[in-house]
């Protein structure tokens, strides 16, 4: 097969649908709130209690381990990830 025929690459995605910042940001938020609607609501489910407020931590230990990355990309760092320069 030659350059000619293979199919045309896809153009790439626009800021807003590649940049997942609102998802992960709007996700660890969801989990709070549903860590809130379990506190005032079902307290005595531990299970779900911890469950909801675990989600919301570690939302935000991965937000921060992500931002971490992305600052060493643009920094040039030899050890960070690649493709989290500009998305």
């Amino acid at each position: 097969m030659s350059e000619r025929d293979s199919p045309p690459s896809p153009p790439p995605l626009p800021h807003a649908l590649a940049d997942p910042v609102p998802v992960v940001l709007g996700g660890t938020a969801l989990w709070f709130l549903g860590f809130l609607l379990v506190l005032l609501f079902d307290r005595g489910n531990a299970v779900l209690l911890w469950t909801t407020l675990s989600g919301g931590v570690l939302g935000i230990i991965g937000y921060g381990i992500f931002r971490w990355q992305r600052r060493a990309a643009r920094r040039g760092s030899r050890t960070a990830q690649v493709g989290l320069e500009d998305v």
